[in-house]
């Protein structure tokens, strides 16, 4: 309510007691503001009457008196009524009749300054002009009430208000938030939910859907445990066929779910409070985040893709062309062999030869339990090999492959001769598989060729092999002009493993032949599951244009297995050379007992083994008559490079200095 009465005329003549002087034409209602201030300013001009609300506001040129209280008796205000001002005071008076004059100054200093007509001691000396007028006598506050002194009025107590109660409802209850996120905050719990799904979910306040992520995750995760604990208890099942699938399509799904899940992470965070440059910065890090969650799916999918493709390789059982094989059974895949022989062939088919020439030839006999291994290097030049009975290739060579030729008839050329004649009846590489089987008395089972530049390429894919290279090899041409391999132990890449393997310049194919199986045992050593996963899609991509098995796939998740037990067992090797055999005039019967005592070593045996009596546990090789070895060629008087440890079946380790 506005304050009306004396102190209602104060504190108005308080806010106008600096405005300039006004005429008495400013006041038409005739009325008169007197001040106490001494030493006024001169009057100012006057200026044209205002109109409106505010017309009838007094302006002085000074503070107002105070006014006189009610309680003040008749005699307060005679100096006024009167007109005098013994100290000098100045007065102002407003004309009723809306006239107005300037009087002359003051004669004296006890004179006062009269503006307008002389005073009219019938009026009150005082008034509030009509526009400003305040509220009706009995509503305004006395003057004694304003200004007598006391205690403050106390005001009544409010009632006490209850806190606001929030709605039953736990959706409806609002989330408290720490401090607003930046733009470090924002791609920090946004890569923190890439790791711990529903975190970001979590720290913006939606918890029902950040548990239901993170639950989610740890199923998700528990799967992939018990999958991988399957998988390292039967490590010959990674290569199945269902195996691959799963982990394909389950990459596939993984990738696409953690893409979605980022989104969802950032958006969950509100990062469009942020300002605009945090906007950009943090949606080209949440991008480059999505792409770096999807490169792990990524890499196991394109692995999973070269392994399939790598399995195109090994042909079904339909596929392998053995009417005798028969189909693996899981419960015992070898069909109660005790030992399994693999033919490892080096095929070099150069762009100046026609068809391929098997210029490598060894037999790995594994023992199935122990996962010992035996290597028998067969010389290239080995000539008049036998077959069996049951082979076509025996009945057109009954005294060995081309006895007719003297220097001819190798065993490197029986491949090239099946697949020229196909008449016959019978491939190369199963023709070459009778040819071994029946010069060692040993069953081949399967056989593998690569081709000596694919060799090379695989080489590479591991990041090359580390060999101690006994002498310097010098290769290239007859006389070795296109290099030389420093001896000492080094890390050769694939042109140099397939120079040391292959190299003849001051040697012969004995001595070749003793550095390829030191090539074949540091692959087998160097060549670990670690070396290999890292490398694998190059090793497919090397292996699988150059490759030919007739290894059938159903097989490969046991030969795995056999794998492993390889890498960890002893390795030897037996070679067929001079003094101990001629290749021109071979001694067959030698042969297979130098086979049957390589395996009794390697099985931990002593007992000796009959001639005539097979050495393979395997299978049985079809009876053949062994020839006498009636030599059709010169025997050499001398080896140009003697191998005096042909027969001491060392390890590889110790004739190779791994």
């Amino acid at each position: 309510m506005r304050r009306g009465g004396a102190a209602g005329d104060e504190s108005r003549q308080r806010r106008t007691r600096k405005r300039p002087q006004k005429s008495p034409e400013d006041f038409p209602g005739g009325v008169a503001d007197e001040t106490y201030e001494d030493h006024q300013p001169p009057a100012e001009p006057s200026v044209p009457p205002q109109t409106g609300s505010f017309a009838a506001i007094p302006k002085t040129a000074g503070p107002q008196p105070d006014p006189v209280p009610k309680n003040a008796g008749p005699g307060a205000n005679s100096d006024s009524q009167q007109g005098g001002n013994p100290v000098g005071g100045v007065h102002v008076w407003g004309a009723a009749s809306g006239g107005a004059h300037a009087g002359g100054p003051p004669k004296n200093s006890d004179e006062g300054v009269h503006v307008g007509g002389p005073p009219n001691a019938g009026q009150p000396q005082f008034m509030p002009p009509p526009a400003v007028q305040g509220p009706p006598a009995e509503q305004r506050v006395g003057d004694d009430e304003v200004t007598r002194p006391g205690p403050p009025r106390k005001s009544s107590p409010l009632p006490p208000q209850r806190p606001a109660q929030r709605p039953q409802g736990a959706g409806n209850r609002s989330p408290k938030f720490g401090r607003p996120l930046t733009t470090g905050g924002i791609i920090g719990w946004t890569a923190l939910s890439a790791i711990v799904p529903g975190a970001a979910h979590l720290r913006s306040g939606r918890r029902k859907l950040g548990f239901i992520f993170l639950g989610t995750f740890g199923l998700v995760l528990i799967a992939a445990v018990v999958f991988g604990i399957g998988i390292l208890g039967n490590i010959g099942s990674a290569v199945r066929e269902s195996t691959l699938t799963t982990v394909l399509v389950g990459s596939a799904v993984l990738a696409l779910a953690w893409f979605a899940l980022v989104l969802m992470s950032y958006v969950s965070l509100q990062p469009d409070r942020l300002p605009q440059r945090g906007q950009i910065v943090s949606g080209i890090a949440v991008g480059a985040l999505c792409v770096a969650v999807m490169a792990p799916f990524a890499f196991a999918a394109t692995t999973v893709n070269a392994a399939q493709d790598l399995l195109d390789a090994f042909p079904s059982d339909a596929e392998a062309g053995n009417p005798t094989s028969v189909p693996i059974k899981a419960e015992d895949p070898w069909n109660g062999k005790k030992r399994v022989n693999f033919l490892l062939i080096g095929g070099d088919a150069a762009g100046n030869r026609v068809g391929v020439r098997t210029d490598s030839m060894q037999v790995a006999s594994v023992n199935i339990q122990t996962g010992n291994t035996i290597l028998f290097a067969l010389p290239r030049n080995l000539q008049h090999v036998h077959f069996s009975k049951n082979s076509p290739l025996n009945q057109q060579f009954p005294s060995g492959f081309r006895a007719e030729l003297p220097n001819g008839g190798l065993l490197n050329e029986v491949w090239q001769y099946a697949e020229d004649y196909p008449n016959l009846g019978v491939r190369g590489p199963a023709a070459l598989k009778d040819a071994i089987s029946t010069t060692l008395g040993l069953h081949v089972d399967y056989y593998a060729m690569v081709d000596m530049y694919g060799f090379a390429a695989l080489v590479d894919a591991i990041g090359g092999l580390e060999i101690n290279v006994q002498t310097d090899i010098k290769y290239g041409g007859v006389y070795g002009t296109a290099g030389t391999i420093p001896a000492g132990r080094r890390v050769l890449n694939g042109e140099q493993v397939l120079w040391y393997g292959r190299s003849r310049v001051g040697s012969d194919d004995f001595s070749r032949m003793g550095r390829q199986r030191c090539v074949i045992g540091a692959l087998a050593q160097q060549a670990s599951p670690p070396v290999v996963l890292a490398n694998f899609t190059k090793i497919v991509s090397a292996a699988k244009r150059l490759f030919r098995t007739d290894i059938p796939r159903p097989l490969l998740e046991h030969l795995v297995t056999l794998g492993l037990k390889v890498k960890n067992a002893k390795i030897t090797s037996t070679q067929f050379v001079p003094p101990q055999i001629w290749p021109g005039s071979a001694d067959w019967v030698k042969i297979h007992k130098m086979v049957a005592t390589a395996i009794r070593k390697s099985n931990g045996g002593v007992a000796p083994v009959q001639a005539g009596v097979t050495a393979s546990p395997s299978g049985s090789v079809p009876a053949t008559t062994a020839p006498s070895p009636t030599p059709t060629a010169a025997r050499p008087s001398n080896v140009p490079t003697p191998n005096s440890q042909a027969t001491e079946d060392k390890s590889l380790a110790e004739l190779c200095g791994f």
